[in-house]
């Protein structure tokens, strides 16, 4: 049986980042991937990038590593500063989606839909929109039977249409609870027979008033937004 962490959303959130990695460390899990949304919001774009880089076998691109390596307005110009051109190429050349089977099942991992960074789907979104996320994609041009993103920094699982979807809320800006979220899947992976699979949701504390000096020290745009 294999464990993977799934994170997503750090947005330069380094406090929240390090406490999650703790955690992961702690229950003998080597595998990690993450969901994108890497930079942006907190004051440490850079350090995030490289300690997702470090720490993570698979990272998928987010909305916000989009816009940060494609556009150009104050807010983003402060992080891209922070980030410098090798990062900013890293993150610019991020897949959208990562596929593969664990005990029988067919497994997508996406920031926010395969195919289409900005289509949103929340737990309330009627499951017509909820369904495109299980749509055929280019790599294996099959439906998935499960699929995991992040995006919309709000952890659940939910089962409906004979399908399983699960997101794993964010790291470094959760908006359900003032706490960290991550997802850990576990069973045999790169198996097309079907075997025990289980998803769960992992909470962790962190430092929050850590984080918030770390953005006071800097000059940051949006800083008491981010607070």
């Amino acid at each position: 049986m294999k464990k993977i962490a799934i994170i997503s959303d750090i947005h330069g959130n380094i406090p929240a980042l390090d406490a999650v990695l703790k955690d992961i460390k702690s229950r003998n899990i080597e595998s990690i991937y993450c969901l994108g949304d890497l930079a942006g919001k907190g004051p440490s774009s850079a350090e995030a990038v490289d300690s997702i880089r470090k720490h993570c076998e698979v990272v998928i691109k987010g909305n916000w590593d989009f816009f940060i390596t494609e556009q150009n307005y104050e807010m983003l110009t402060w992080h891209q500063n922070q980030l410098g051109e090798e990062r900013l190429e890293f993150m610019k050349d991020l897949p959208l989606y990562e596929e593969f089977y664990m005990s029988g099942r067919l497994i997508r991992l996406c920031h926010a839909s395969p195919n289409d960074l900005f289509h949103r789907v929340y737990l309330s979104t009627e499951n017509e929109q909820r369904m495109k996320l299980f749509m055929p994609t280019k790599t294996l041009n099959k439906e998935a039977d499960v699929v995991g993103y992040g995006d919309i920094h709000g952890a659940h699982i939910d089962t409906f249409q004979g399908k399983t979807i699960f997101n794993v809320g964010s790291v470094g800006n959760p908006l359900d609870i003032p706490q960290p979220s991550y997802a850990i899947i576990e069973g045999m992976y790169g198996s097309k027979e079907q075997a025990p699979f289980a998803i769960s949701l992992v909470r962790v504390q962190y430092n929050i008033e850590q984080a918030v000096n770390q953005a006071m020290e800097t000059d940051m745009p949006d800083k008491q937004e981010y607070i």
